[in-house]
């Protein structure tokens, strides 16, 4: 999840796996899978840089935890 800030300057976490993309429109406007959009407060390069951060973490975190065993069919 990236928090984000709406224009009425309410916060909101989003999922950053859900969006499809991020303009400058002038204003940011975040397109989210299913077509729904989302303008925002921060500029598209700020929102750009939470969702690699929140990738990167991510990627970060399968690393500690290893490799999973493969289930069994049993």
């Amino acid at each position: 999840m990236i928090q984000v800030t709406r224009l009425n300057d309410s916060v909101l976490l989003i999922n950053a796996e859900t969006i499809q993309s991020v303009e400058a429109n002038p204003d940011t406007v975040i397109t989210f899978l299913n077509r729904d959009r989302l303008i925002v407060k921060e500029p598209a390069e700020e929102v750009s840089r939470r969702i690699l951060r929140y990738r990167r973490a991510l990627g970060a975190a399968v690393l500690e935890e290893g490799p999973r065993e493969p289930l069994s069919a049993a």
